[in-house]
């Protein structure tokens, strides 16, 4: 009978002569393969995100852009805007993706009985006004518009400009 070892068992082979063969044991792992492995580990890692950073750059070869804003909410209409923010109609997101803004979020404080909103965005596009233009000329965004501009009560400033939000300039930023 013929035998082969596999992993330091003996096992029946198939034409080969009848010895046991020595497997290999793994070698210990010291401090210098340590090093390397973690060597390896770092650089695959700079590697994605240099990657990630590459294919991010790419949509956007620009400085982004920030802007804040505030408005009142009306108390009666309070829930309303907040159901219909927590399901965005697809579309609307889709235009505010297209119109390259990002890191959209809109924050609700009450003050001395009042509500107030907060909003703020990034936009990285190259042309601000023409991507602006494009959103309120989407008939999906003005149908929202039409249900969440009665929830909003303007503040004096952007009432006298006939706008429902006022620009709020940022005071402190750290990436």
């Amino acid at each position: 009978m013929e035998f082969l070892s596999v992993g330091g068992r003996i096992l029946p082979g198939a034409g080969r002569t009848p010895r046991v063969q020595r497997v290999p044991q793994p070698r210990k792992e010291n401090e210098s393969m340590r090093l390397e492995k973690a060597a390896v580990a770092v650089a695959l890692l700079g590697l994605l995100a240099a990657g990630l950073f590459a294919s991010m750059k790419a949509e956007s070869s620009h400085r982004v852009r920030r802007f804040h804003a505030v408005t009142g909410l009306r108390p009666e209409k309070a829930e309303y805007y907040f159901q219909l923010h927590a399901a965005v109609w697809p579309g609307v997101l889709k235009m505010i993706r297209q119109a390259h803004i990002r890191n959209f979020s809109i924050a609700v404080k009450e003050i001395e009985g009042k509500h107030y909103l907060f909003s703020y965005y990034e936009y990285v596009g190259d042309d601000y006004e023409a991507d602006m233009k494009r959103i309120a000329a989407d008939p999906e965004t003005q149908r929202w518009w039409r249900e969440t501009e009665p929830c909003q009560l303007p503040l004096p400033d952007a009432a006298a400009k006939r706008a429902i939000w006022a620009d709020a300039r940022e005071v402190f930023y750290t990436p």
